[in-house]
């Protein structure tokens, strides 16, 4: 091969790699700002410790065939953040589920659609230190918004943290109320 013909081939590959490489960077960078963008439309939700519960409570809720909005359930969570539902197993013994954000939607997104699902808090117990705090979080569970009587009861033991520029749901465990294991008075109270 000539020299010339060896030497325009090494350029033409040369500028090709330059290309790519230019490609791959703008496709960083949009990814970048997409995910910016998401993280600013939802950034009012999570402002306020109120704000937070919220909406972890209204995004899981809906009527039945309504979707949810899972790209703003995830963005209440700390990465690494587990969802641990806990109950007696049929064996009698208590056991606890630990679960991702992706893992709970994988598992309980579908059957909340198309039964209906509307959980509301009913009273509250916070405690805070520094920027970490625990919330005790009684709820009732309703599959319309329109039933008067609860379904299910339960109280949800909220993990959250402040970065000083808005909060995070680090873990939620919680637990339903049973015949034998009833919600305490003191969970009741209206707030």
């Amino acid at each position: 091969m000539p020299y010339s013909l060896s030497k325009m081939l090494v350029k033409k590959t040369l500028l090709t790699m330059k290309n790519i490489r230019i490609i791959i960077t703008c496709l960083i960078i949009s990814l970048h700002l997409q995910a910016q963008e998401n993280s600013d439309k939802y950034l009012d939700k999570v402002q306020s410790l109120d704000s937070t519960l919220e909406t972890l409570y209204g995004v899981i809720s809906g009527e039945k065939d309504e979707e949810r909005n899972w790209e703003l359930f995830k963005f209440l969570f700390k990465p690494e953040a587990k969802l641990i539902p806990s109950g007696k197993s049929k064996e009698g013994v208590f056991k606890a589920r630990y679960m991702s954000p992706d893992d709970y939607i994988e598992t309980s997104g579908k059957w909340l659609v198309e039964n209906g699902f509307y959980e509301k808090e009913i009273h509250r117990k916070v405690d805070t230190f520094g920027n970490i705090t625990q919330v005790f979080s009684t709820y009732e569970s309703f599959k319309s918004k329109t039933d008067e009587k609860p379904f299910m009861r339960g109280i949800n033991s909220i993990q959250l943290l402040n970065d000083g520029k808005r909060w995070w749901v680090i873990n939620i465990y919680w637990t339903q109320e049973t015949e034998t294991n009833p919600i305490p008075k003191k969970y009741l109270l209206k707030q």
